[in-house]
């Protein structure tokens, strides 16, 4: 056995040093996650807005569009006739198992998202259908799984496709993207929001045509129609997304290995990177019709088995984002000059609220990203758009602001009653659809009623030994709810926190003790100064003017660099010694709690000498 670890050592340096020799991705930094923490510990990328799109709810579908699923995963982004479009993939309690359809949500804005539509409904497989290699065959009330690696294609002709792919899946450990399935579909999605029929696109050649519950695009009278599906399968780099769950020797797919995930983005010279699962990576000169190496592992990229994204940002830089760990925590990304040199590591979403709904293969974490590939429009704003799963469960969206930075210089002066929408975009948000996020009524705004999530809001501000913050906070009850406030440095580590606890009081943590500072009502506004100083770990308070005392940070810190609003207690499960599968529901997962609000109208930060 030590002969063959030594044999494979040997041969996987070799792969790293072929990769290093060749012109390839490659990470030089010296940041590294640290999976201990939700957050990797990593600096978060300034103004980043995470937005839930669709909280799953087995008990009231009502609640959730009408759609009661609770394994919702693996989403793809485009933007088209002035409209983000977000499509994923949908099964009733876990991954493989039937009955798949997928689903699709729109917005004009990012921010406020439609109710999902079924694009792709589940497709009964023809009874007696099998495998190569197997015994067992489908029976009669046996459907489909839909797995796709690819979710839109918008043509030159102004046609928008969304595709799909019915796989079969035998049992619960049987792989829908075997090259053994049913075969591809195709619809167009129209600007006035409508749909057209649904086609066959490709077939495996493991399924009988003629059994096909859908004809096969050809048959469309819509020659614009057939005209942009042909186009999309002319294109190397877009059949090259196709290479899972088509035949294994399909001529359309230019790269037959079967390796997961494709995407790519164009470098400045015309090249173009690609970039699969387990941050396997090469170059192609060609338009993605052969490449320059066998893709292998990026050097200095750590991703497990989870997707990563890669693209040019509107600023002519790139970025890749990916979970940089052997879990699916936490969301991050790197940038580069070049699109093949990346050298920093920020945070993008390092939560991970409870699985509500346990399954098989769910994973914890925010997984599966994707963005607006080329083609596929561009976001007004000149932002990085991102979709993404949590805990292959809900959608979310992440909005990240484009040049991306990690500190600010300077003071704070944050008013909410002066350009809100402004204001708001210099913060990092974290906005669940129960526990949101937003700006209203001259104020930024937390609220909570979800028993299983919370309410996030975070302020970059200039990294201080020694820093005086101001703020407002109204809270809009007494008897319910909690807010915590801390002040962190950049990898996230609080020195202090202030509590808006649910019994009326306002408390700091004082070691392993809360320690309370005095009561506060509904209504009410509770204006904060607060005067921190590393070097003594200390901090002054004082709330609507008068002084509350001078107390310790319960943990020392090396600098001051982000003030936290947050509607819960810290979170540390799971963790890496967590159990891998989830084979539980918490208690009541899809009721709501008693809502509660608090107002943030001001903030205001500056260092001190």
């Amino acid at each position: 056995m030590k002969i063959k670890s030594t044999i494979l050592g040997i041969a996987v340096l070799g792969l790293v040093q072929q990769a290093s020799a060749q012109d390839t991705v490659k990470y030089i930094g010296s940041t590294l996650s640290n999976v201990d923490y939700h957050h990797g510990q990593l600096t978060p990328a300034v103004g980043t807005h995470n937005i839930q799109i669709f909280r799953a709810n087995r008990e009231f579908p009502q609640l959730a569009g009408g759609h009661g699923f609770t394994y919702n995963h693996q989403p793809f982004l485009a933007y088209w006739n002035d409209t983000y479009y977000v499509q994923y993939l949908s099964n009733p309690i876990g991954e493989h198992i039937a009955e798949g359809k997928s689903l699709l949500q729109t917005s004009k804005d990012g921010y406020h998202w439609s109710d999902p539509v079924e694009l792709f409904p589940p497709y009964l497989v023809p009874e007696g259908f099998t495998k190569p290699d197997r015994t067992d065959k489908a029976g009669k009330d046996l459907y489909a799984i839909m797995h796709q690696r690819m979710g839109f294609y918008s043509a030159k002709n102004g046609k928008l496709l969304t595709i799909g792919y019915y796989g079969v899946a035998l049992d619960a450990k049987d792989d829908p993207n075997d090259g053994n399935g049913i075969g591809r579909v195709v619809r167009e999605i129209k600007k006035d929001g409508s749909f057209g029929a649904i086609y066959f696109i490709r077939f495996n050649s493991s399924f009988n045509q003629k059994q096909a519950t859908y004809p096969f695009y050809t048959k469309s009278k819509d020659k614009a129609f057939v005209e942009a599906c042909n186009e999309l399968m002319a294109s190397p780099l877009m059949m090259q997304q196709w290479v899972e769950e088509a035949d294994r020797n399909d001529p359309l797919v230019p790269y037959p290995r079967p390796i997961k995930a494709f995407n790519y983005y164009h470098l400045n010279d015309g090249r173009v990177v690609g970039l699969w699962k387990h941050a396997l990576t090469s170059v192609s000169s060609d338009g993605g019709k052969n490449w320059a190496y066998t893709p292998l592992r990026a050097p200095g990229f750590v991703n497990s088995n989870a997707k990563i994204w890669g693209q040019r940002m509107s600023d002519g830089r790139f970025a890749t984002v990916y979970n940089p760990s052997e879990f699916r925590w936490p969301l991050a990304l790197s940038t580069s000059d070049d699109g093949l040199t990346y050298r920093d590591l920020l945070l993008i979403n390092g939560e991970i609220p409870p699985m509500r709904y346990g399954g098989n293969y769910k994973s914890y974490g925010p997984q599966y990203v994707r963005g607006i590939l080329e083609g596929n429009g561009r976001a007004p704003d000149g932002n990085m758009w991102l979709t993404y799963s949590m805990n292959k469960e809900d959608m979310w969206v992440a909005k990240v602001s484009v040049p991306i930075k990690s500190e600010i210089a300077g003071p704070v002066d944050d008013d909410f009653g002066k350009n809100p929408t402004e204001v708001l975009h210099s913060w990092n948000i974290y906005s669940p659809l129960w526990a949101s996020v937003s700006t209203e009524k001259n104020a930024l705004v937390l609220r909570d009623r979800d028993a299983y999530d919370y309410a996030k809001a975070d302020r970059i501000i200039a990294s201080a030994k020694k820093a005086k913050v101001e703020f407002t906070v109204v809270p809009e009850q007494s008897d319910n709810g909690v807010l915590h406030i801390e002040f962190t440095d950049a990898k996230g580590m609080a020195a202090t926190r202030i509590i808006f606890d649910a019994d009326g009081t306002i408390k700091n943590k004082a070691g392993y003790r809360n320690s309370t500072i005095q009561t506060y009502e509904l209504g009410k506004s509770y204006h904060f100064v607060l005067t921190l100083d590393v070097a003594t770990r200390s901090y002054t308070v004082a709330i609507n003017g008068m002084d509350k005392g001078t107390r310790l940070f319960f943990q020392p810190v090396d600098e001051i660099s982000k003030v936290s609003f947050r509607t819960g207690d810290v979170r540390r499960f799971p963790d890496a010694d967590t159990p891998t599968d989830q084979d539980y529901d918490v208690t009541d997962p899809g009721k709501a709690t008693v809502e509660a609000i608090y107002r943030i109208p001001s903030f205001k930060a500056e260092r001190l000498k």
